[in-house]
């Protein structure tokens, strides 16, 4: 029997949802998710404080500036990427609610900055910056994936089911703003 099967037959006839969300929370692929994560922090940070260092110093200074801003990015992007990482394993230790969850993880932005590999003079950084930078992209990929499959499902009214709708979640949001500007101009 295959793994989607066992799980459909759990399920059959009981009209239960299964998060997905949850499940990858409480599994072992979050937990290596996690340690990899938090291994390309610490490898980046050894990096950029020793052999990185080093490297930069032999740097044109066009490069030298090049150096400079891909490792701030880097920096940033790791953050973000250890933000949701730690928020992820705090609701699933149970030291956060979901409610906290949420809140937290809507501080955290997980931009998609544009990808260096196509910045002029990239080839001319060091090996060791580049290989954290794709390393950071690719794991930043698959957080966003992440992120986006385990976001509450919002309730179409319509069509009486599940579903993400990021337009009308962006048209709701815009209706909120306005609304809430309207009242506080008409209570003037």
């Amino acid at each position: 029997m295959s793994n989607s099967s066992s799980v459909e037959s759990l399920f059959a006839g009981k009209g239960e949802t299964v998060s997905f969300g949850e499940r990858f929370q409480a599994s072992e692929q979050f937990d290596r998710v996690f340690s990899e994560g938090m291994a390309l922090v610490e490898r980046s940070a050894a990096y950029l404080d020793g052999d990185g260092r080093r490297e930069s110093k032999g740097l044109p200074s066009q490069v030298t500036v090049l150096y400079a801003t891909e490792s701030m990015r880097l920096t940033t992007r790791l953050l973000e990427l250890a933000s949701w990482l730690l928020i992820r394993r705090a609701l699933k230790e149970g030291e956060i609610t979901t409610q906290e969850a949420e809140a937290k993880r809507a501080r955290v932005k997980l931009q998609t900055l544009g990808r260096p590999a196509h910045t002029k003079g990239f080839e001319e950084l060091p090996k060791g910056l580049r290989e954290l930078i794709e390393a950071s992209f690719m794991l930043h990929d698959r957080i966003v994936q992440l992120d986006r499959a385990m976001i509450p499902q919002a309730v179409d009214a319509s069509a009486n089911t599940s579903a993400i709708n990021p337009v009308a979640n962006q048209i709701s949001t815009l209706e909120r703003a306005f609304s809430s500007g309207l009242r506080r101009a008409a209570s003037r």
